[in-house]
């Protein structure tokens, strides 16, 4: 579905498939153009947040296309030396990504499962580009929510955030069912028809919250990511369901986890 959130940021890296879902996806649900603009927005904020505290290192896991406004652009604006490895499974992407990279050496893409931390971790591009022993900026926007409850998605985060320093960040956005009723369950139905592998499981609240454990969240804390320190009107849609379709939040991990050394080996 990345290509899919490419066209619908008004990107170029995409086919005419990915177009016919998105635009399917956005007649079940109009407005989510915006929506996909104002988790964009949510990204550059959370970004500039980290790197104002110190952050020199991001992991961007399930990256899509590293278009206009992504990590590398907005943490390499304030401080050039900031380093950025991306993750994708799309080999579409990832390729439309090397090329979008090949002149930044202080940023990177691997082609990798997000549901293998440790292979990620231990990449020759994760050794080139992250000092495991310093904190790190995790970013996971727009991607769990397609990892089942069966693949254990709390899980998942905790071994990312096991193998990180006290003082890394995570921010995260994910869909959410709690005020979107019919429209959210036709657009995720478009999407199956797609013959898309992938599937939405949207959570509650309370649900995206348990996927934060070990990290401390900074005010606002969880909200519609619209809400989470907005800087102006960009950065909310005038379709006010869609500044609630995504809940989005930053949270500091503060105390050590016992499985880092595992990462060491």
């Amino acid at each position: 579905m990345s290509r899919t959130y490419d066209y619908m940021l008004g990107g170029a890296h995409n086919f005419a498939a990915d177009r016919a879902v998105g635009e399917r996806i956005e007649a079940a649900m109009p407005g989510l153009r915006a929506a996909a603009r104002v988790n964009r927005a949510f990204l550059a904020r959370a970004v500039r947040h980290l790197v104002d505290r110190g952050v020199r290192q991001f992991l961007d896991v399930g990256s899509g296309i590293p278009t206009v406004g992504n990590v590398h652009e907005v943490a390499q604006a304030q401080v050039p030396g900031c380093r950025v490895l991306y993750v994708d499974r799309d080999p579409v992407a990832v390729a439309h990504s090397e090329l979008l990279l090949r002149d930044n050496d202080r940023a990177a893409v691997l082609r990798a499962d997000m549901r293998d931390p440790e292979s990620v971790l231990t990449s020759p591009e994760a050794a080139r580009l992250l000092d495991l022993d310093e904190p790190v900026g995790l970013l996971m926007l727009l991607v769990l929510h397609w990892v089942p409850d069966e693949d254990d998605p709390r899980g998942l985060v905790a071994r990312y955030r096991d193998a990180l320093a006290p003082g890394s960040w995570f921010a995260m956005t994910h869909v959410t069912a709690d005020h979107q009723g019919e429209g959210l369950t036709e657009a995720t139905g478009a999407i199956e028809r797609s013959r898309s592998p992938d599937r939405v499981t949207a959570r509650s609240r309370a649900g995206i919250a348990e996927l934060f454990s070990g990290f401390d969240l900074v005010e606002p804390g969880l909200v519609g990511c619209a809400a989470w320190r907005p800087g102006g009107p960009g950065d909310i849609a005038d379709e006010t369901g869609m500044n609630a379709l995504v809940y989005g939040g930053v949270g500091r991990k503060a105390h050590d986890a016992d499985c880092r050394a595992a990462f060491r080996r």
